[in-house]
């Protein structure tokens, strides 16, 4: 069967539609035109802002005109991750699989997160028999690089009171609050020494790592590529002189790095002495993984002198404050028990022209304060060895409303249909609707959709039976409220 012929058939019509054309972050003009588009097939009106972002509006079902305008948000754009180096997300479609009772990629990001709420949202606005309230869809940019999006959204585009967000991985669960964030960016300055011709090179290759989710996944403890290749080199530099040539791990900030790289030399007459610490290494690492990090892989191979290695100091201090810099779990809530507080991801380190190491990370807290301690923490290290550090704007964390009159809705739609009372809960991950209340802070919200594993990596996958419910409750939820008189 394919992905079109899924039940809810409305729905994954869509969905299957959206995974055939690509949409980085930042890259969304073929995404944003087909959103255009669709309005336009389907004689609804639709407008664009300047940074991108597209709403589409639906008139109320007749005799429901006085109801509150609801506004089904999610964003254009996905994390591009692949197994496969070469694939071009730029320009090649997402291939589908169903396996059983989920749907995955082949070798990529599904992009899920968040094409099945896209595709649910505008389910709704072409499914003649819903009974509803005037409808906004909502369809921000660059969501997963930095809410550009949500931080610049035109005036005027949205005018609902409730907003429904379509941007969460569980089903059974309605979400009322989330994390806060903010990137810190650490460059380094590397002279170009000339590479020792006394000197052995090899590289050491972490690959296959889980990965996943920043803020989602962080306290499932997946190994950090970035972590294991600094926790190598600096066991090795303690013993042996290191000249190191090219290091670089991980891709996006909000996304546990899942490989990364060096390549470095020392004298000829240490060569051994690399290969038995590198044995003894990955016996370690994978006694430590075992369970969980199923195809982790760690290779270690000999490779030709390279054209230049970094000097002396920047090496030591790159190595050194990769090994220190915290990386997980920082804090739990004391509020709500099971979500993380606060953390850090240690997301990438990249070698750049300009003879620049810039190591980017990433922290979240739904705590403001925490927030920013643990950014000007990493700040701290990163200073301590030398590089020169930034942070930027960040965005607002989303403080729970127990009282929120959707809250409740959302929950008795879902009941009422299975017999179950979902859990309230906030997420760790950001979410657009801090950014959302902080400008418009009238409006009520909560996010809910169908369970997805693995976001954010080429693991990720979508469950089947939960894009029904997650569909029959948006359903539910709209009917409900387009009872309410404003």
């Amino acid at each position: 069967m394919e992905v079109r012929n899924l039940e809810p058939k409305a729905v994954f019509e869509i969905f299957d539609e959206i995974t055939k054309i690509p949409r980085p972050s930042k890259k969304e003009e073929k995404i944003r035109q087909y959103l255009l588009d669709f309005a336009k097939k389907h004689n609804l009106a639709s407008k664009t802002d300047a940074v991108g972002n597209v709403v589409i509006t639906k008139p109320a079902s007749p005799g429901h005109e006085q109801a509150p305008t609801v506004i089904l948000q999610g964003h254009m754009d996905m994390v591009c991750e692949s197994n496969d180096k070469n694939f071009d997300f730029e320009n090649q479609p997402i291939k589908t699989i169903i396996d059983g009772e989920w749907i995955k990629a082949d070798g990529t990001t599904l992009g899920a997160d968040n094409g099945i709420g896209v595709a649910a949202a505008l389910a709704a606005v072409t499914d003649p028999d819903l009974v509803h309230g005037p409808l906004e869809v909502l369809v921000t940019v660059d969501e997963e690089t930095g809410m550009t999006g949500a931080f610049g959204l035109g005036d005027g585009m949205i005018t609902g009171s409730i907003l429904l967000n379509l941007d969460s991985e569980d089903d059974a669960e309605v979400f009322v609050g989330c994390a806060g964030g903010v990137d810190t960016t650490a460059v380094f300055n590397y002279h170009r020494s000339v590479a020792p011709t006394d000197f052995h090179y090899f590289k050491i290759d972490i690959s296959g790592g889980l990965g996943g989710h920043s803020g989602g996944d962080i306290h499932l403890g997946h190994a950090n590529a970035n972590k294991l290749l600094a926790r190598f080199l600096w066991g090795l530099g303690q013993k042996h002189e290191v000249s190191l040539c090219e290091i670089d791990g991980g891709n996006l900030r909000n996304a546990i790095p899942r490989a990364a790289y060096a390549i470095f030399g020392v004298h000829v007459t240490k060569k051994e002495d690399v290969v038995v610490a590198f044995n003894i290494f990955k016996a370690d690492i994978e006694n430590e993984y075992k369970g969980l990090e199923k195809t982790l892989k760690l290779e270690l191979e000999s490779v030709d002198k390279p054209d230049f290695s970094v000097d002396a100091d920047t090496s030591r201090n790159i190595v050194r404050s990769l090994y220190a810099a915290p990386h997980g779990v920082i804090s739990m809530s004391r509020d709500l028990e099971g979500l993380v507080e606060t953390s850090t991801n240690l997301a990438s380190v990249k070698m750049k022209e300009n003879n620049e190491i810039v190591v980017t990370t990433s922290q979240r807290s739904s705590v403001e304060s925490r927030k920013w301690d643990i950014a000007y923490q990493v700040e701290a290290l990163f200073k301590l060895a030398g590089a020169k550090v930034t942070h930027g704007d960040g965005y607002p964390g989303w403080q729970p409303n127990m009282d929120s009159p959707i809250m409740k809705i959302a929950s008795d739609a879902y009941e009422e249909l299975y017999g179950i009372k979902p859990a309230i809960k906030a997420i760790h991950a950001g979410l657009e609707c801090g950014l959302f209340k902080s400008t418009r802070p009238e409006l009520d919200m909560v996010s809910f959709g169908p369970t997805l594993r693995g976001v954010h990596s080429p693991s990720e996958k979508m469950h089947i039976p939960a894009v029904e419910r997650f569909w029959q409750q948006l359903k539910r939820i709209l009917e409900k409220v387009s009872e309410i008189k404003k």
